[in-house]
């Protein structure tokens, strides 16, 4: 993947995982709108940047082809991505949302849950569609 397209991957990413997790956060939380935006915006954030730095390492060890990677492959890479994430954003929830230690702990593990499953899917998704519009285009130019 070029850079641009790293970037275009963890946007959108991030994007769609920033609108599902707002409207969970809200549900959950009993919290208004705006402050769970704000951590939502807040942890995307930084998300972004450890998804672009953890998955240039991942692609390093598993190489290039991402259409090759199987389940159990995946499921590593969602969960060291989310262990990753685990780390560095509880000190912001717990900054944030003003919550005692276990409390910041069960959302944050809610959040990794959620997320690890996401991260499967999303990848999964976008990896095949990529493939296809790459497969695609190589047949026009032909």
């Amino acid at each position: 993947m070029s850079f641009k397209e790293r970037v275009f991957h963890a946007l959108l990413f991030e994007a769609i995982a920033l609108f599902l997790l707002t409207l969970i956060a809200v549900f959950i939380t009993g919290n208004d709108v705006a402050k769970m935006s704000g951590l939502a915006i807040m942890l995307s954030l930084l998300a972004m940047v450890w998804n672009f730095i953890f998955n240039i390492i991942f692609d390093k060890l598993y190489g290039p082809d991402r259409t090759k990677r199987t389940l159990w492959i995946r499921i590593q890479h969602g969960l060291g991505f989310e262990f990753g994430m685990l780390v560095f954003s509880f000190p912001i929830m717990m900054w944030m949302l003003q919550l005692d230690f276990l409390s910041v702990l069960l959302l944050d593990i809610g959040a990794m849950v959620f997320f690890l499953l996401y991260a499967i899917a999303f990848n999964w998704i976008y990896d095949l569609s990529r493939a296809q519009i790459v497969n695609n285009r190589a047949r026009i130019t032909r």
